[in-house]
């Protein structure tokens, strides 16, 4: 995965990470927490990895990390400086917006760096064998 963007992708906010190829990869499930099933969402192999998950039957929109610790987070895909989207960065275990202010956050939605003042929101996440929960 790309993790260091130009000038132009950091004024215009465009991250990375991507939406899942398979659209189907997951559900709101009955519930009301996200369902992702592991053996469709091949971006989240890998640690280290990531998705985006953007749609109208989510309040927000989402970042589900592989991190390279072989855990799995969530968090709300909004930078607390300017509500830019956010990318991992695996090389340094960090979450970072995608703006020039470059605001870095750990896995835990701590700010380390940048204009941020608030934590990020994280959500809770249960994994089983092929599946992700994720507490909304």
């Amino acid at each position: 995965m790309k993790t260091e963007l130009n000038i132009l992708q950091r004024l215009f906010g465009i991250c990375a990470t991507k939406k899942p190829s398979d659209p189907q990869c997951w559900k709101v499930n009955d519930d009301n927490n996200i369902e992702i099933d592991l053996n469709k969402a091949i971006e989240l192999k890998q640690p280290g990895s990531a998705i985006r998950l953007e749609d109208k039957q989510l309040n927000d929109r989402l970042l589900i990390c592989h991190g390279t610790d072989n855990n799995y987070y969530a968090f709300v895909n909004k930078c607390k400086h300017m509500g830019r989207r956010l990318d991992p960065i695996p090389e340094t275990k960090t979450i970072q917006c995608c703006s020039i202010g470059k605001t870095t956050y750990d896995y835990a939605g701590t700010v380390l760096s940048g204009s941020a003042k608030d934590k990020l929101d994280t959500l809770s996440v249960d994994k089983t064998t092929d599946k992700l929960i994720i507490r909304l």
